[in-house]
């Protein structure tokens, strides 16, 4: 999709990157064109399939938990690689120096399979592939940290800290584009009340970005194989922010079946209590400010992700704030 981010490269630049990575005779070069933020271009080499990812121009306005991403998607993906079972792509170079271009960028293996929005399920491999993911998840989750937070930005003592600081970067980041959201210093407020709730809160890896276009899909002789690209939006924190993207749309008491699939593979089950649906209400809010905050710097009114990004926002804070009502009116 077009966006305001992306670095477009010319074919002699990818060839000059590879070659930086001593890959030779590289052929197939094309776009991935999926992604939002960053350049990504598929190629062939070796005899072995690529994909070369660039991360927006040094001098090309993010967020601030935007800033040194592509580093710490390299970190996530070596954590999954490391403690768990999950299929990621080998990153096999990165560059960092900025001394080719003016830019992030890394290469890595090109995973079989389609992405799960492109690939065409009967209904048993739709519910294969939802247990999957739900078991994925839980497996991400065991891998826990001690510091709360994105780690190409500062870590915290606790998850009430982190999200407060995670918060008001964003809308700091709203005030650059000299905007205001009104419904995110809302949400401020509500971290501060439910601050207790908040500072309970054990620390794991989070996604938070489990959309199909992140999810590869192919078939086995042992049934659908899925596999993980794109963990750059992850984060040390609440591991019940992944169930917004799980069954989205639906209220976290009825996510029955995901529920049943997470709980029967993971560390520790999620049980629906009034603390869980507090602290998922809250991770609602925080994905809706973000896609509020970052159209600013991604699109213009004249894109289709603008508006997309003020519908979802809008669904996610009204879902969000009614959850906490309703959580306040059973307390009464």
């Amino acid at each position: 999709m077009e966006s305001r981010t992306k670095l477009a490269l010319s074919e002699s630049t990818v060839r000059r990157l590879f070659a930086a990575a001593g890959i030779s005779e590289i052929t197939d070069i094309a776009a991935l064109g999926a992604g939002e933020f960053n350049a990504v271009y598929a190629a062939k080499g070796n005899k072995q399939a690529y994909v070369l990812k660039v991360a927006p121009g040094i001098d090309i306005p993010v967020l601030h938990y935007e800033q040194g991403m592509m580093r710490a998607e390299v970190f996530w993906y070596s954590q999954m690689r490391e403690h768990t079972d999950i299929r990621v792509p080998e990153v096999y170079y990165t560059d960092f120096s900025h001394q080719l271009i003016p830019a992030d960028w890394f290469i890595m293996e090109r995973l079989p399979g389609e992405q799960l929005d492109q690939i065409k399920l009967s209904a048993g491999e739709k519910a294969a592939v939802d247990r999957r993911l739900a078991q994925m998840v839980a497996a991400m989750h065991k891998i826990s940290g001690e510091r709360f937070g994105y780690v190409q930005n500062e870590l915290y003592a606790d998850w009430y800290a982190a999200l407060h600081a995670m918060t008001e970067n964003l809308l700091h980041d709203a005030r650059v584009k000299g905007k205001r959201s009104k419904r995110g210093e809302r949400l401020l407020c509500l971290e501060e009340k439910y601050r207790t709730v908040l500072s309970r809160v054990e620390c794991a890896m989070v996604n938070f970005d489990i959309w199909a276009p992140n999810i590869l899909c192919r078939r086995t002789e042992n049934g659908m194989e899925c596999m993980w690209i794109d963990p750059e939006r992850c984060f040390w924190g609440d591991r019940i922010a992944d169930l917004f993207c799980l069954e989205f749309g639906t209220p976290l008491k009825k996510k029955a079946k995901t529920l049943e699939a997470y709980n029967a593979a993971a560390k520790t089950p999620i049980r629906v209590t009034r603390d869980e649906q507090i602290r998922y209400a809250l991770m609602l809010g925080y994905a809706a400010l973000i896609m509020e905050i970052e159209k600013y710097y991604r699109y213009t009114p004249r894109h289709f992700g603008w508006w997309r990004n003020v519908a979802a926002s809008f669904y996610l804070y009204q879902s969000a704030f009614r959850e906490l009502r309703a959580m306040e009116h059973e307390t009464r």
